[in-house]
Formats: structure tokens, C-alpha cells, sequence
């Protein structure tokens, strides 16, 4: 009797061929809610072992899950309120472009800056290639000046006609 592929030997389905067998779209729907749900296990879930990444706000390249979970734990610490909207995503093979608005509290130390108690909305991209509907290659860009202007740490954007 030859043995079901979808099914490991236990005959659990297993892990890899139902993530495989995921649509793009819902690999992003599924990272976004874990992030909006504040579950590190499953937002790790949603990245292969030998992803790749960086951050405008990372001083160094992310590498593997023990890379995007060190960065996650870093968002989640200093902005425990945090949502994700997705505005946009451009799907075109196996790479992604997701646009999003994230909205939190900014409530623990976050590149270097101490806590400030004060709401922050930032707007970012991130470009994704995923494989078997894992993501093994991420870009994070993010508007950095909007964030520290929310924080209080540049001045606001004025109106040139005011100038």
C-alpha cells in the first residue's frame, strides 16, 4: 500500500506539505494576523529556517528564525499594542509587496530610545520572495522620520506654503 505523500508515517498530515500548499495571499493574511495577535510562534511559522532579511531599523541582516525573532520580541517589547493594517499587496510569482500602517504605543526602548508613551503611525513596505509558503528572503522599509517625529525627536513636517 503506498504511503499517502501528504502524510508523514505517523499518517499526521504534516507541517511542511500543508504550509506548501498555501496561496501567497494567505501566507500574508496569516503573518499579518499573527502579528496583529502578538504570537511569536506563529509569526515564526510564516519564515523559513534559512530566511534572509533586513530593516531599515536593524543595524545588521537577519538571519534565520533566530534572526526575525530577536527583531519581533524587539517590536512586540516596545510596542505591545501594536496593529498591522495592510494597505496594498502586489503579488507577482513568488514575491510579495505588502504595504502597511502600523499603529501602537510607544512603550518599552526601541533603537535606543527610551520609552515615550506616545501613539505612533508609521507607514512601510515590505518586499518578500516566498517558497513553500514560507518567506526565505524579506525588506522591511519603513518611515523612519515619521516615527521619530512621534516620538518627539524631529519636528514636525511643515506646509512649505508656510515657510
Amino acid at each position: 500500500m503506498a504511503q499517502d505523500p501528504a502524510r508523514d508515517d505517523t499518517g499526521s498530515a504534516t507541517m511542511a506539505v500543508a504550509v506548501a500548499a498555501r496561496p501567497l495571499n494567505l501566507v500574508i493574511d496569516e503573518l499579518v494576523a499573527a502579528w496583529n495577535a502578538h504570537d511569536l510562534d506563529r509569526v515564526l511559522a510564516c519564515y523559513d529556517p534559512a530566511f534572509a532579511g533586513t530593516d531599515v531599523g536593524e543595524a545588521a541582516t537577519q538571519q534565520g528564525i533566530t534572526g526575525i525573532r530577536k527583531m519581533i520580541r524587539r517590536w512586540f517589547r516596545a510596542f505591545p499594542d501594536l496593529t498591522l493594517t495592510p494597505y496594498t499587496v502586489i503579488i507577482e510569482g513568488n514575491r510579495v509587496a505588502l504595504g502597511w500602517l502600523l499603529r501602537a504605543t510607544h512603550q518599552g526602548t526601541f533603537m535606543r530610545i527610551p520609552p515615550t508613551k506616545r501613539q505612533v503611525t508609521v507607514r512601510g513596505v515590505t518586499l518578500m520572495t516566498i517558497v513553500d509558503g514560507r518567506i526565505t528572503q524579506g525588506s522591511r522599509l519603513w518611515d523612519m522620520a515619521a516615527f521619530l517625529r512621534n516620538v518627539g525627536l524631529l519636528p514636525e513636517l511643515r506646509d512649505s506654503a508656510e515657510e
